[in-house]
């Protein structure tokens, strides 16, 4: 744990909570990162979905004590800036009925205490700084392949941009027809990197969820250079000291060797000189398996709290 991590350990209890595309992850914990309860279910629409994570932490609070904060890490796009009009709201969403949903109004009119709200990709780089794989560095992206794609950027030990967040799925990418002919899933772009190599993209193009293709399946060559694509972007862009890759479809842990190799072959030699030792250390996979935006959604809480008694 960070040592700054310590300023949000107090013996405080929080709710956290992760909202993703396909599934919900709700705790009560600690800002060490401690979990004493949890609960994951599917996302379905709001009006359930919300009601579920509500009656979670009700259950919560009568067997632990009162939350005296909630950090919320959820899918985007979203508006995470205090002044505006929006706050606290889902923008128009590629998640059909969630569109314009006022989520920190909804948990505001049942819960009395602070909510911090956030992406739930910057959720979870913050989880990778304070307790993963970005313990070590101040500059980093954290990418989650899943449903969608999305990222977190660390600059300098904090995030790139707190008043908005990237939407690094939805980069534009070469697109090859004559190898890859496939049109892309996104109704927004059609061929943006998440509608060419999310899980729903490979799920629609190849008729099966990622989590059921064999390890020798065409689709992670095409899904490895479409990944490689973006971490080459991603360091021309940032200069990340690291970029950590978590998300459903990252467990296929044959993709990064992989990745790797188009990275560096894609890189044709300009730029950071990698060798066959320092890409390891360079593309890795997330430490938190599934844990990353929930201890994130507790240093969120934590950090909600403190201000609030400033």
């Amino acid at each position: 744990m960070r040592s700054d991590t310590n300023q949000y350990s107090e013996n405080i209890l929080a709710g956290g909570l992760e909202a993703g595309g396909t599934r919900f992850n709700c705790v009560m914990g600690r800002g060490n990162g401690d979990i004493i309860a949890r609960q994951t279910f599917p996302t379905t629409g709001p009006q359930e979905t919300l009601a579920r994570v509500a009656n979670f932490f009700e259950q919560g609070i009568s067997v632990h004590g009162p939350i005296q904060a909630l950090g919320i890490a959820h899918f985007g796009p979203i508006e995470i800036n205090r002044d505006a009009k929006n706050y606290g709201k889902i923008l128009a969403t590629t998640k059909a009925g969630w569109s314009h949903i006022d989520i920190v109004g909804y948990f505001s009119g049942i819960f009395d205490c602070p909510i911090a709200f956030q992406s739930d990709v910057n959720g979870a780089a913050i989880g990778e700084y304070h307790f993963g794989a970005a313990k070590d560095c101040d500059n980093f992206v954290y990418i989650t392949v899943g449903t969608g794609i999305g990222g977190g950027v660390y600059v300098n030990g904090a995030l790139l941009n707190d008043l908005g967040h990237p939407e690094i799925g939805h980069m534009l990418v070469p697109h090859d027809l004559a190898q890859d002919r496939f049109k892309g899933s996104c109704p927004y772009h059609g061929d943006c990197l998440e509608g060419l190599a999310s899980g729903s993209a490979i799920k629609v193009r190849w008729g099966r969820p990622a989590e059921e293709l064999e390890p020798d399946h065409p689709a992670w060559e095409l899904e490895a250079q479409y990944l490689a694509i973006l971490c080459v972007n991603l360091t021309y862009c940032y200069a990340p000291e690291k970029i950590i890759m978590g998300g459903g479809v990252m467990h296929q842990k044959h993709l990064f060797p992989l990745i790797r190799q188009y990275f560096m072959s894609k890189m044709q030699g300009y730029g950071p000189p990698f060798n066959a030792t320092t890409i390891e250390k360079y593309i890795v996979p997330t430490r938190l398996e599934g844990d990353a935006a929930t201890k994130g959604a507790l240093i969120l809480a934590h950090q909600a709290h403190v201000m609030s008694l400033k």
